[in-house]
């Protein structure tokens, strides 16, 4: 007994210094990576400006549109998956907006991904106002530096699709590779400009962050304004919703992360929702154009369940994976209740769910949550509007 104590205690003492040892190597080849990697620091955050609030009709109980059980069914839900708002939205009103422990109507939650989908927009917009001439624009009109090599070949379109053959970096064993450099780094323009090409464009659906990342650089050298600044103006003050921020690499080199870290309320993700709904028309103003929401949600050549960087619900599948480098994948229980369903996706469970058939908005933010069921709260929401006349109330 006493030997294997003995062993027990080296192989411990072994792994103690092991991991001093690798540590103190991090932090002597990049001391700030190293840091922010340790906690969990992404960078600074920079302001993205909102306008005058648009409030929105929140529904008397009476007038719910939505059986009681399915919006109890729904915060059940939300609280088992450590969630910190969700809201729903049908009718043309808030039906039901409640915040978990510790969280409120003016809380930021950090919303991974969802910020792709917004991104989508923004092109639109920037497509509108002249600065890009359309989608299938050579990307290399923008990014110089993939104009003399095979990226020339690559569009604005087969970016927004996820179709570039763009390389791109993922989790390895090398905590200061490629994919803690683009998520922690505090110098990502080169990490993500420098990627090459390896696959035909237009050939194949790999979901990844180098294709949104340098989407955001071409609006800001489109525009010459810095992304937070045009962010704010083409979208944010528009929509009726308070400031916001975006997360940057440094303060030295002040990039923003494009493909995630846009910190907002619940209620400024149900007015992104709002625009889906509206065909990009908030309150009386036109905020994106007509065709370029309905392009949004145009599936591209290789997934049917994705459009301009937003998840569509077209083809059921019990486990969604991202690209073909992870096993990260996503669990769905069964089909979507309809067809139509359109959604933001942020890792861990971060979700705008939009339903046009039914004027349906669900947004759900909150802990990362990596086995939340796909399918539960659009399809007991949706259950509940059709059998609201019956069951309203009980």
């Amino acid at each position: 007994m006493k030997f294997i104590l003995k062993t027990i205690k080296r192989i411990l003492l072994s792994l103690v210094l092991l991991l001093t040892i690798g540590l103190a190597v991090m932090f002597i080849t990049d001391p700030v990576l190293t840091f922010r990697i340790l906690t969990l620091n992404l960078g600074p955050e920079e302001q993205v400006a909102g306008g005058q609030t648009i409030d929105l009709t929140t529904a008397a109980k009476k007038a719910r549109s939505i059986s009681a059980a399915a919006l109890t069914a729904a915060i059940t839900f939300g609280e088992q998956n450590k969630s910190h708002a969700l809201i729903v939205y049908h009718n043309d009103a808030i039906q039901l907006e409640h915040y978990y422990s510790g969280h409120d109507a003016d809380s930021f939650s950090s919303t991974q991904s969802m910020h792709k989908s917004v991104l989508a927009m923004l092109v639109g917009i920037a497509i509108e106002q002249g600065y890009i001439v359309s989608a299938d624009e050579p990307a290399s009109t923008y990014l110089t530096e993939w104009a003399d090599d095979e990226r020339a070949k690559i569009t604005i379109k087969h970016m927004l699709n996820q179709e570039s053959g763009i390389d791109f970096p993922t989790v390895g064993i090398n905590p200061l590779g490629g994919f803690f450099r683009l998520i922690f780094g505090p110098n990502i323009g080169p990490e993500a400009l420098h990627q090459l090409l390896e696959a035909t464009p237009g050939s194949r659906f790999d979901y990844n962050s180098i294709n949104p990342q340098n989407l955001g650089l071409i609006i800001e050298r489109a525009t010459g304004k810095r992304y937070s600044e045009y962010l704010s103006e083409a979208l944010w003050q528009r929509i009726g919703v308070p400031d916001a921020a975006v997360v940057l690499d440094s303060n030295e080199h002040r990039t923003a992360r494009m493909f995630c870290c846009l910190n907002a309320t619940a209620r400024s993700w149900l007015h992104l929702g709002l625009l889906h709904l509206s065909e990009g028309r908030i309150a009386d103003q036109q905020v994106v154009p007509v065709d370029w929401m309905r392009h949004i949600v145009i599936p591209g050549a290789n997934n049917p369940n994705y459009g301009y960087l937003t998840w569509l619900g077209n083809k059921y599948e019990e486990y969604r994976y991202y690209n073909r480098k992870t096993a990260v994948r996503v669990f769905q229980s069964e089909p979507f209740a309809v067809p139509d369903v359109i959604y933001f996706d942020g890792f861990g469970g971060q979700r705008v769910y939009i339903v046009p058939s039914h004027g349906l908005i669900i947004v759900r933010i909150g802990a990362l949550t990596p086995d939340m069921d796909e399918a539960f709260l659009p399809n007991v929401i949706i259950r509940g509007i059709l059998s609201g006349s019956k069951q309203q109330n009980q």
